[in-house]
């Protein structure tokens, strides 16, 4: 199964909350006029695609009154062209260009940042590259077991303390230098999930990465924050005041398969500047896909012509 077809099967709820309500739009070759932009606003809307969609509607409209959208189809590739601009060309997967390549994974409680890491250590594991977790959540017991576990099914080693309330500083220095000492191609370090408006558990991610550097000059090469898909556009703000406090360099957008909002994922791109790395579409490990805008947006706005997917 290739990469647009993945797709299409795992962000099931988000097509159907706009590829096929489009189809719905235009149900018996109902011509575009105003109140069919608006639906197509609102859907839009609904499907966390937030601001954006005014403006998208905004140019459908100009484009209809210039004759250069005529129809469905019409309305699908505009859609499609002005999505993928919107989106810039994808980012790729992280460039272990250092070894170890150190990668600190932030998030709030819940984003699903804990399953992303085991997803993403599968990942590279299965690229043939060694991989050393670093288990920095050190208040949540169940974080470091839930890791382990998952280490010593897949043969990935790891860094822990074995006690609640341990210094996640002091964690990050152990897996940073047990990466090194061992030669590991790549170290991923949890860290406990906070709010983001918890200043202090803020600052403490800030000395997480002051002594990563310290012990690895250059380090945390990659510093991603994990957001819960369904979150919608409340992931938004939250994203924002992680950038400030530790210097996000990629988003993971988890749970993507479970919720019709994944138009959300325009309003992130294009409010943080931030690139996507990867995109969570299920619960195993395999269901980390790096993101291709090209793929994503086909697999939301295209529609299937006799069993080949069309973008006209």
């Amino acid at each position: 199964m290739g990469l647009f077809d993945r797709l299409k099967e795992r962000l099931a709820k988000t097509r159907e909350a706009i590829s096929d309500r489009i189809t719905g739009l235009f149900k018996g070759g109902r011509p575009i006029d105003d109140a069919l932009l608006k639906e197509l606003e609102e859907l839009l809307w609904t499907s966390d695609v937030g601001p954006l969609a005014s403006e998208l509607c905004a140019e459908l409209g100009r484009l209809h009154r210039r004759g250069e959208v005529k129809g469905e189809d019409d309305v699908r590739g505009a859609l499609r062209r002005m999505l993928l601009e919107r989106l810039g060309p994808g980012s790729g997967e992280i460039a272990l260009s250092h070894k170890p390549t150190v990668v600190l994974v932030v998030g709030v409680n819940g984003s699903g940042k804990t399953t992303s890491i085991a997803k993403l250590a599968h990942r590279f594991q299965q690229q043939g590259k060694k991989v050393l977790l670093g288990a920095g959540d050190t208040f949540r017991a169940a974080a470091a077991d839930q890791l382990e576990v998952w280490a010593r099914r897949n043969g990935a080693e790891i860094v822990r303390q074995q006690k609640d309330g341990a210094d996640p500083a002091g964690v990050a220095w152990d897996a940073v230098e047990a990466g090194i000492a061992r030669g590991a191609d790549v170290v991923i370090i949890d860290t406990a999930g906070r709010l983001h408006t918890q200043s202090n558990l803020m600052d403490e991610l800030k000395k997480v990465r002051r002594v990563i550097e310290k012990r690895l000059p250059g380090a945390p090469h990659e510093t991603l924050l994990v957001v819960d898909a369904t979150n919608g556009q409340n992931a938004i703000r939250q994203a924002q005041l992680f950038k400030e406090s530790v210097e996000v360099t990629g988003l993971v957008l988890a749970k993507l398969d479970g919720t019709a909002r994944g138009g959300a994922v325009f309003s992130i791109r294009g409010q943080l500047g931030l690139p996507v790395r990867y995109i969570g579409t299920g619960e195993q490990l395999g269901m980390l896909e790096p993101f291709d805008p090209e793929a994503f947006v086909d697999a939301i706005v295209s529609r299937e012509l006799g069993g080949v997917a069309g973008t006209a």
